[in-house]
């Protein structure tokens, strides 16, 4: 599978730049694998599709508001750093992008706040725009976090181009995070709201939770054609005990299983067994799932709108048959689909 075939014409004016006013009343574009039969419909009429026992598999991480903006010492030149994860909690390291990245040297100073109140010394290049950096707070460790919170700013993607506006806090987030670690929200999740989930509970749908902690992967170019010789970038994740017996006990009766995003399927397919039931596991996963690809686990998916040449886009067209998603592209272009994380979502059935 080369990665040109994942190449289409987006309309700039398609890709949302701002979430629907209800969660759950975005557009549905449901898709039938197995009889090519495309639906449009309203999010909250997914109700339709599952019943008792139906399991519904949810990612709780939480983003955290990962962009901050700074000053370099000296020259106050401005620089934006994007956290991407703690390395170590009692030394204040963090992992980071910084941009421009060529001004940023080892032992540079960067200030942040209007006071100047969090200074960040630059201790290591690991990648051509990466850096380590260690923040200098006298604090103890949760006062730090919540300081250096406050300077931040929610990671919106650098395709929903305008400033960030207080309602993303809330909006760019599902609201059944809980585990604090994504830079990216898991946006298929962003359709469910909490009316939503109880119309789905009160029909006796299960709910299990994983946690991956999305990474900006998802949003990093790819440089090859051959998609086998493209390498994801490694995301930590989490599949307890809980969500390994609500699935396999739904699999064994014969039950539907979603994967809401195409996070969570990732995460359920490096969690499978040989004998396609999901096993307990903790720790990293870099899958890249491209077509064609055999699914062990679930019989659904809710995915939104992803952009050409998206590592996104290349798992949907796994699930649902390359040919019959990009056909489902084309036709949601002309039916002015909104793309995107705030965007609007399929549904793609056997």
């Amino acid at each position: 599978m080369k990665l040109s075939k994942f190449k289409f014409n987006l309309p700039s004016e398609l890709i949302a730049l701002h979430p629907t006013h209800n969660r759950d009343e975005s557009r549905l574009m449901v898709i039938h694998r197995k009889t090519g039969e495309i639906e449009h419909k309203i999010f909250k009429e997914i109700l339709d599709y599952y019943g008792e026992g139906d399991v519904f598999i949810f990612n709780n991480t939480k983003v955290f508001p990962a962009r901050l903006y700074g000053n370099k010492e000296k020259t106050g030149a401005r620089i934006e750093v994007f956290l991407l994860r703690e390395l170590n909690q009692d030394l204040r390291l963090w992992d980071v992008l910084v941009d421009p990245a060529r001004k940023i040297r080892i032992g540079n100073k960067l200030y942040f706040g209007e006071d100047d109140s969090m200074v960040a010394e630059v201790i290591d290049n690991t990648t051509s725009r990466g850096r380590t950096l260690r923040f200098l707070y006298d604090g103890n460790h949760d006062e730090f976090k919540e300081a250096l919170f406050k300077l931040g700013e929610t990671p919106l993607p650098r395709y929903i181009d305008r400033p960030v506006e207080p309602e993303d806090e809330a909006r760019y987030q599902n609201i059944f995070a809980t585990e604090e670690g994504a830079v990216v929200a898991p946006a298929a999740g962003l359709h469910f709201s909490r009316e939503l989930m109880k119309r789905l509970e009160i029909k006796d749908c299960q709910f299990a939770f994983l946690t991956v902690h999305s990474g900006l992967g998802n949003f990093r170019e790819i440089d090859v054609e051959d998609l086998t010789k493209h390498k994801m970038d490694s995301e930590q994740m989490v599949v307890n005990a809980a969500v390994v017996n609500t699935v396999n006990m739904a699999k064994d009766a014969g039950k539907n299983i979603c994967a809401v995003g195409t996070s969570v399927m990732r995460a359920v397919e490096t969690a499978v067994s040989t004998d396609g039931h999901l096993k307990e596991f903790e720790g990293w996963t870099n899958k890249f799932i491209f077509p064609p690809y055999d699914f062990s686990v679930a019989n659904s998916l809710i995915t939104n709108f992803h952009m050409p040449l998206s590592t996104l886009l290349m798992m949907s067209a796994s699930f649902g048959g390359y040919e019959l998603i990009m056909d489902a592209y084309e036709q949601a272009i002309k039916e002015k689909y909104r793309f995107g994380a705030y965007g609007d979502a399929m549904l793609i059935l056997d």
